[in-house]
């Protein structure tokens, strides 16, 4: 493994573009948040032309969608993520579960007519987008189409293919954005966003769609593998799973280990140095990318003993499967509530649920970001 011959490694992607990858966890908390290493994507453009292949395809999302906080350094950080910042708190957040554990309710009475389901398509994927589209003011119907548009951005597909899924995702957005703006204000979470006057700031158009953008997709990507991933490590492990059926209680702080041990995000979005920066005893040259690799570091085994090994009981706080320091992921508390409500609704309804293929058989997505099945058959009792 990479970890293993060091912290830093110089690698190539699939589409050719050199990156320093980070797989340690000390070193990874530290590309996290040392301000050397920038966020600023657009104004680092000229770093991926340098490093790209000269025949590489430039697959940017279309660029309404990218003046979002999580492509900012301080201030426009700052003053994006404050913003926004009041909506998910986790006390906020709380108040949102008696919502939630009705939508899983009615998702598991929908699958209880059924003896084998996709456990991606019938429920960990339309929890979470119901529930962000319900926080943006999106109509519900267009679900499947966000899906659509999403697993393109994030996984690798064509040129064209990314062009029209950003395009199609950002007209969209654009007049939900302009809908709101025109109604009167609600004490809905967009609404107020939309119509937010903070001490003479507000989000201007662009930055209202790429906001939304940011919120939509990390809103239910990173809760859709989340579940996915952990139902998946506990069919593989039917001795964690009958821990968490004996004892429900512990589900809710078993989110960690699941998030630490497969984690929704393979590798944090990209960074890139403005000066050189020492990581581990390697020197990453100025105007370079860097990558750091959530995945390794979470399972480094000089922080977490038998780091490979799932164990619902351990404390895995201070993991970094939702990134460390400003951009740390805002949505984390409505991703741990969404699936303490999932799993514990799930092993309570249908507590002899398994594995309906081998787990060889099973596919993932195929993307840099994102660690997620394609689908997760499961059989039902």
């Amino acid at each position: 493994m990479l970890r293993a011959e060091g912290p830093v490694q110089e690698v190539h992607l699939p589409r050719g573009l050199k990156v320093w990858l980070v797989t340690r966890y000390e070193e990874a908390k530290v590309a996290l948040t040392d301000p050397r290493i920038s966020k600023n994507i657009l104004a680092g453009s000229h770093v991926f032309e340098r490093h790209s292949p000269p025949d590489a395809d430039r697959r940017m999302f279309d660029q309404a969608l990218t003046v979002h906080m999580l492509n900012m350094d301080p201030p426009g950080h700052t003053r994006l993520r404050k913003l926004v910042t009041k909506a998910f708190t986790a006390r906020r957040i709380e108040l949102m579960r008696p919502r939630v554990e009705e939508i899983a309710a009615d998702l598991i009475a929908k699958m209880a007519d059924g003896t084998e389901v996709d456990l991606l398509e019938d429920f960990a994927f339309p929890l979470p987008i119901t529930v962000i589209c319900e926080l943006l003011g999106i109509p519900i119907d267009n679900r499947d189409e966000f899906r659509a548009w999403s697993n393109t951005l994030l996984s690798y597909g064509t040129q064209e293919q990314i062009a029209h899924a950003g395009a199609a995702m950002a007209q969209f957005l654009f007049e939900h954005v302009d809908r709101i703006a025109a109604a009167e204000p609600t004490d809905d979470f967009f609404s107020a966003l939309v119509h937010a006057d903070d001490s003479g700031d507000r989000l201007d158009r662009n930055e209202l769609v790429s906001m939304a953008f940011l919120l939509l997709v990390a809103g239910h990507e990173t809760t859709v593998n989340l579940i996915g991933n952990a139902v998946l490590a506990l069919l593989r492990n039917t001795d964690q799973l009958q821990i968490l059926k004996d004892r429900p209680e512990l589900i809710a702080a078993s989110a960690e280990e699941f998030l630490r041990l497969e984690g929704p995000v393979n590798i944090a979005t990209f960074r890139y140095t403005t000066e050189p920066v020492e990581l581990g005893g390697v020197t990453i040259p100025a105007e370079e990318l860097v990558m750091v690799s959530l995945i390794a570091a979470n399972r480094d085994p000089e922080r977490y003993a038998d780091a490979d090994k799932l164990d619902v009981t351990r404390d895995a706080r201070g993991h970094v499967a939702f990134g460390h320091g400003i951009h740390f992921c805002l949505g984390a508390p409505l991703a741990r509530l969404e699936f303490d409500v999932a799993l514990t609704a799930l092993l309570k309804r249908f507590p002899g649920i398994e594995l309906a293929a081998e787990p060889e058989t099973l596919a993932w997505r195929d993307s840099t970001l994102i660690r997620g099945l394609l689908t997760l058959p499961v059989r039902l009792s």
